[in-house]
């Protein structure tokens, strides 16, 4: 398909896909408010040219469970970037998307027999329409912003998850998005419900090739977390430094629930993302443990909301940010105590480390309590390296360079021991790239 948008590529792509007629309307119904809505007003100025956009390109008409029947150009980055040992170690499942479409999907006989239900967003409502249509656009609503307006267009792939009642996922279930040519939107939907007493992790990892021309990523993920039921989304996305990232992530969480974001942003040339946690429920809690690193000309706008409904409450946010060689690193966040979420609790902590004069950071905080039984504290920290540790650590006859590596890694501990092994390893390769 080539590059550009109007009502009749929307319907070659549900026509592809062969939907039924309510999501091709709902398509439609998308497109038109995106074509109505404008770009954000807070945040990072946004210059994407739409017209210059792919929409929609597959590499495979089918979603298969054998990695040598992938076509050979996804196998071989899927291979190389170490997703298939991945597989084979340590996960319960996984997906993987290449373009706009799922190729692979695989998932252990064990959780088969436990009726998980872990499938391709496409395949979902194709397989499961009751259960999909329940919960779709039900908590991030298409028109919310310009970009969940075009992801409801235009939307491909993601992940669909449904965990039953009274049943924990021993091993994560990972998917992973790769974008591979120039000018490419990706626009998964990914759709998680774990129901009560249940609980599962989810991993998700992120990349793109450089290309000079810039790309978009639009998603939209929707979470369900039951009574006394607990999710973790652990995201790393390394994303090229052509790739506009324009994410919307939002959870849900009944009584006694726990939703917990792990949000890794390394690359992309802009990124706005605030995982956001609905608390509806007696003592429902949400956690957002968070980096950021924005280098050169980067801009990474990110930050957590926190919304607290119902009594006893709590939610813990801890965003750690680097910015060097010029980058621009803030936390944009919102944590509202409502007038029913009685005897609430709320902590956000923000600590940002600058490497030189050029780069910057900024906290905006939006944090508002409507009753006097609850309490929010907010601390935020900017800072250089600090030069009597490296000279400490120099003095023991290391380089400055090891030194400031040692420093940085320090700082982001916080984050890095959330992360199962293999994923912990490959932030420390990540981000020695980058220094």
């Amino acid at each position: 398909m080539n590059t550009g948008l109007d009502e009749n590529k929307i319907l070659e792509i549900s026509k592809i896909k062969h939907e039924p007629k309510w999501m091709t309307d709902f398509r439609l119904t998308s497109y038109e408010a995106f074509t109505k809505l404008k770009n954000p007003t807070f945040g990072p100025e946004l210059k994407i040219d739409f017209d210059a956009i792919t929409y929609y390109k597959r590499i495979s008409d089918e979603v298969v469970n054998d990695w040598k029947k992938v076509p050979k150009c996804a196998n071989d980055t899927f291979e190389k970037i170490g997703l298939k040992d991945a597989e084979k170690k340590y996960l319960g499942g996984v997906g993987a998307q290449f373009e706009s479409e799922v190729v692979y999907h695989n998932m252990i006989k064990e959780l088969e027999e436990k009726n998980i239900i872990f499938c391709d967003t496409d395949t979902a409502l194709k397989k499961y329409p009751e259960l999909f249509r329940k919960y779709f656009n039900k908590l991030v609503k298409y028109n919310e912003n310009k970009y969940t307006a075009l992801n409801g267009a235009v939307w491909s792939g993601g992940t669909f998850i449904y965990v039953p009642p009274n049943t924990t996922i021993d091993r994560p279930l990972q998917s992973y998005f790769r974008i591979n040519t120039r000018s490419m939107g990706q626009f998964e939907r990914t759709l998680i419900i774990v129901d009560e007493n249940s609980s599962l992790h989810y991993m998700e990892g992120c990349t793109a090739p450089t290309y000079t021309e810039d790309s978009l990523h639009a998603a939209v993920v929707e979470i369900y977390v039951g009574k006394n039921a607990k999710c973790r989304y652990t995201t790393i996305q390394n994303w090229s430094e052509d790739v506009y990232n324009l994410v919307t992530k939002r959870a849900i969480v009944e009584e006694d629930g726990l939703m917990e974001w792990i949000d890794g942003n390394i690359g992309s040339k802009v990124n706005m993302k605030y995982p956001c946690c609905i608390l509806n429920g007696k003592r429902a809690e949400g956690n957002c443990i968070s980096i950021a690193v924005a280098k050169g000309k980067q801009i990474q706008d990110a930050g957590a909301k926190m919304i607290h409904l119902a009594p006893y409450t709590k939610s813990n946010i801890i965003s750690k940010s680097i910015a060097l060689q010029g980058g621009n690193s803030t936390y944009r966040g919102t944590v509202a105590i409502g007038k029913n979420a009685e005897k609430s609790k709320s902590i956000i902590k923000c600590d940002t480390i600058l490497l030189d004069d050029l780069s910057k950071s900024d906290t905006v905080p939006n944090n508002k309590i409507e009753n006097d039984t609850s309490t929010l504290e907010h601390e935020a920290t900017v800072s250089k390296i600090n030069q009597e540790q490296l000279f400490y650590l120099q003095t023991r006859g290391i380089s400055e360079e090891k030194a400031k590596e040692l420093i940085i890694m320090g700082f982001i501990e916080r984050f890095r021991e959330e992360l199962p092994m293999e994923y912990a390893v490959e932030l420390n390769h990540l981000l020695k790239d980058y220094f």
